[in-house]
């Protein structure tokens, strides 16, 4: 046999191989395809960021391609798993990265209008302010509450996954939930929201003080995310009703010039998108209480935008503008 029949031969059989090993590879994508929406909301409740979390799953999905699946018995089981352990992971170098980040630190936000990639069990699991209010908390209770009050895991599937026992991850939900309570309030059905946002985009814009102050909680608080990039954007958060209005006054012929403020669904709630020259440079979010505007936060960071401005266009933001 010469060198070349060798090689024919060597071609030959990794051919076939290829073939073999065709199925097995489908029937891992498939699999693998079907559960990501649910993993893709875990792990971005969890991080607060999509591209993070985009970076978690291609992480998961060459472990699963180069895992034995033969072994594993319930790949749903094992691929969430290894998601929410590899949030954890980042969770723990993200904590330190933030605590170095310039200004208020803001979720992501997600166009949940179209975006189906979130999984979706408790919207208001998925809620702007909620997201700002995990970041009070470690990893691991960060995870056990998200999967238990987003997705309804059991404790024993909790307690598998975060490797402690269930009266600990049980315990671990329950500090969770006390510690979040502390830092919510009611807020408002959802039509009073918009009305609301709409309200504080007019008087925002004519730098109406009193207006302002009107629909404003005594402690209500405007944070910024600029990622510190944006040049008008507060480094730091805004507490109090006067303090906060009088910032608006200032600000409003700079900030609001030229600028357009159109209806979207991000997170699962209402928010505005601010465009200025056909760019959407703002995701405007807010919780209102019986007490008016408890919170005002403003996504102004670039790249934490460009998830949005995909799903957005100058049409969609004409109809309703």
């Amino acid at each position: 046999m010469t060198t070349s029949d060798v090689l024919d031969l060597d071609a030959e059989l990794a051919s076939d191989l290829d073939s073999d090993l065709e199925p097995e590879l489908d029937e891992a994508a498939a699999m693998f395809t079907g559960v990501r929406p649910q993993l893709f909301g875990i792990v971005y409740r969890m991080l607060g960021s999509a591209a993070e979390a985009e970076d978690v799953l291609q992480e998961l999905w060459i472990r699963w391609h180069t895992t034995d699946r033969s072994v594993v018995m319930n790949p749903e089981v094992f691929l969430t798993t290894t998601a929410t352990r590899l949030a954890m992971i980042v969770l723990h170098s993200a904590r330190s990265r933030r605590e170095t980040y310039t200004g208020p630190w803001l979720p992501e936000p997600v166009d949940t209008s179209e975006d189906t990639a979130l999984g979706v069990e408790q919207v208001e699991a998925l809620d702007v302010a909620l997201l700002v209010l995990l970041e009070r908390l470690p990893p691991t209770a960060r995870a056990a509450f998200v999967l238990r009050e987003a997705f309804g895991y059991a404790y024993a599937d909790i307690a598998r996954i975060v490797q402690l026992p269930q009266a600990a991850a049980r315990q671990l939900v329950s500090r969770a939930r006390k510690r979040i309570a502390q830092g919510k309030r009611t807020t408002v059905v959802p039509s009073k929201r918009r009305a609301l946002l709409e309200a504080f985009v007019a008087a925002a814009r004519a730098g109406d003080l009193a207006g302002l102050e009107r629909l404003f909680a005594e402690d209500v608080v405007s944070r910024a995310d600029s990622g510190g990039v944006v040049r008008l954007a507060a480094r730091v958060p805004v507490v109090g009703r006067r303090k906060v209005a009088r910032l608006l006054q200032a600000c409003a012929e700079i900030f609001w010039t030229g600028v357009t403020a159109w209806p979207l669904e991000v997170n699962g709630e209402i928010a505005m998108g601010l465009e200025r020259h056909g760019e959407l440079f703002c995701v405007l979010t807010l919780t209102a209480s019986d007490g008016g505007v408890d919170e005002i936060l403003w996504q102004m960071n670039p790249a934490k935008l460009e998830r949005v401005r995909r799903s957005w266009s100058p049409s969609f933001a004409a109809d309703d503008g």
